[in-house]
């Protein structure tokens, strides 16, 4: 397979790895397309160089991500699990750790652990876990693994503990041209910001921050024109040189701030479509259409270049898209369905994502409807480059998806995953609802089966195959398959997640206080000991 798609007297490809932040599986109109079955001319957004790529790729129609964004990206460039690193959510700049805040980690612990978590919520049930909040220096990315590339990143990183010193992409093997260390960032007037020098938190063990590097100037005001104006710049300068590259390119689109630029804004706020699907918000739309605009820079430097080819691309999301319900439930920044949820939740609308690959000298179009996730990419990134992967099947989580490309249906049963795992042990202030809160939740996908574990005392149980917006639960009717799903979710919490990022029960839980949350040791119901997770790692 990797002889077929590298040749064996030919470079090895070009490979260029999109990231979107917050784009939703309903947000291209190639995916939009594809499950509606709707005119794209009729839908609101427009995404034509993207859409361009997907109709000469292969698509990915069940692929999954993390529900928020440092967990994804964790997973894409270790092909690990995101709780294997201690990876459960996404955090801000004033995320406290033992690291940022002068204090020694305890035993077992990494450095860029949140502290413990203050019980200061009687109304809620639970104690929350902590999150790590920096890629731990020992692990191995792709860009240290692929032999005679030249590996580079720009764009959104949110991996180095927002700024700690030997935790930024050069320290995990990529030359940097651009990059924030941040969850998100202005699209205007960024530059001070990223390279800002001054510490958030005093008592972090370095000189100054460093979080950023906002690059050489390209001209362009925007942040997503600049990305990909020094993206564009860098693919050219690569023409020049002997060896491939792997560009990582994580862009900041389209998280908030919502900021578009003027003429976009007011094109799409008089557009006729305005409204398909519930797609009716214009800043947003003029954010998506920038970034659609971006793959089309960087096309037109591939083929500038003459790299177009020998080029692979990537693209996937970090998570779903962004609903923010009104009071009358109507979506004020996108929306997702069919798909239910959205960002931050673990129906498909928090975790489904847009994923395809683009390979024209050896790809031919194929949907692929086979489940997989953002675990694979590091293994397909290596077979793609024509790279053993014999190291990494001993210790990572995915498989190489190139199988697939020819074989979309799998029915060499190349690929063998067929069970997906995840964990987030956060309330969060985001749920179906708007102002509504959602408990920790642990969710396992096995075939077309997915059990969603609410750890305040639920199951609910889905046929995606049949139900692809999650309106049934069927874990009523089908109590033996729950239970077998349900013991097979809390084995894996046992056997991967450690203790310190699992919830526990909250001691000083208020059952009468009038905000209380109902509970039940849903464990204890069903005769299972709380899971405990594996003990902490030892140095």
């Amino acid at each position: 397979m990797t002889a077929m798609l590298c040749g064996s007297d030919t470079k090895a490809p070009n490979i260029i790895f999109f990231l979107a932040d917050d784009l939703g599986y309903m947000d291209l109109a190639a995916y939009a397309s594809h499950v509606t079955d709707t005119d794209r001319s009729e839908m609101f957004y427009e995404t034509p160089n993207i859409d361009g790529l997907i109709d000469a790729a292969v698509m990915f129609t069940q692929a999954y991500a993390n529900p928020l964004c440092s967990p994804t990206r964790s997973s894409v460039i270790t092909g690990k699990y995101a709780a294997r690193q201690g990876f459960m959510t996404a955090t801000p700049g004033n995320y406290e750790t033992y690291y940022n805040q002068g204090k020694a980690e305890p035993k077992g612990f990494y450095a860029q652990d949140g502290l413990e978590n203050k019980v200061d919520r009687s109304h809620w049930p639970l104690t929350q876990g902590i999150t790590n909040i920096a890629l731990p220096v020992d692990e191995i990315t792709f860009a240290e693994t692929l032999e005679g590339y030249n590996a580079a990143f720009i764009g959104k990183w949110h991996l180095g503990g927002h700024g700690s010193a030997g935790y930024s992409p050069a320290s995990q093997g990529f030359d940097e041209i651009a990059w924030f260390d941040s969850g998100g960032s202005s699209y205007f007037d960024w530059r001070s910001r990223w390279d800002q020098k001054t510490k958030i938190h005093p008592a972090m063990d370095q000189p100054v921050l460093l979080q950023g590097n906002s690059g050489e100037l390209t001209g362009e005001d925007y942040l997503t024109d600049d990305l990909a104006a020094q993206a564009s710049r860098y693919i050219k300068m690569q023409a020049k040189t002997e060896k491939p590259f792997m560009l990582y390119f994580c862009h900041f689109a389209v998280h908030s701030p919502f900021e578009a630029k003027k003429e976009d804004i007011d094109y799409f706020k008089d557009k006729s479509t305005l409204g398909w699907n519930g797609h009716a918000n214009p800043v947003y739309a003029g954010m998506l259409k920038a970034l659609d605009d971006s793959v089309g820079t960087v096309l037109k430097a591939l083929e500038e270049s003459g790299q177009r080819d020998n080029t692979v691309i990537i693209f996937m999301s970090d998570n779903g898209g962004i609903v923010h319900p009104d009071e009358n439930g109507h979506p004020q920044i996108s929306n997702n369905a069919p798909l239910k949820g959205e960002k931050a939740l673990m129906y498909e609308g928090g975790i489904r994502v847009p994923l395809f690959v683009w390979y024209p000298e050896n790809l031919t179009p194929k949907v692929c409807n086979v489940p997989v996730d953002c675990n694979d990419i590091f293994p397909t990134v290596l077979e793609l480059a024509g790279q053993s992967l014999e190291s990494y099947n001993e210790y990572g989580d995915g498989e190489s998806l190139v199988p697939l490309f020819t074989d979309p249906n799998n029915r060499l049963n190349e690929y063998t995953r067929d069970t997906f795992f995840w964990h987030y042990p956060f309330y969060v202030g985001v749920a179906l609802e708007k102002g509504g809160v959602t408990a920790p939740r642990s969710v396992i996908r096995k075939g077309d089966w997915k059990l969603i574990l609410d750890w305040e005392g639920t199951l609910e149980l889905y046929n995606l195959n049949e139900d692809i917006s999650e309106a049934n639960d069927l874990s009523g009717k089908n109590p033996e398959r729950t239970m077998t799903l349900f013991k097979e979710l809390v084995n894996w919490l046992n056997t991967t997640v450690e203790t310190r990022y699992i919830p526990k029960q909250n001691s000083q839980f208020d059952p009468h206080h009038k905000d209380a949350r109902t509970f039940e040791n849903i464990f204890a119901r069903h005769n299972t000991n709380w899971p405990t997770g594996r003990s902490s790692r030892a140095y």
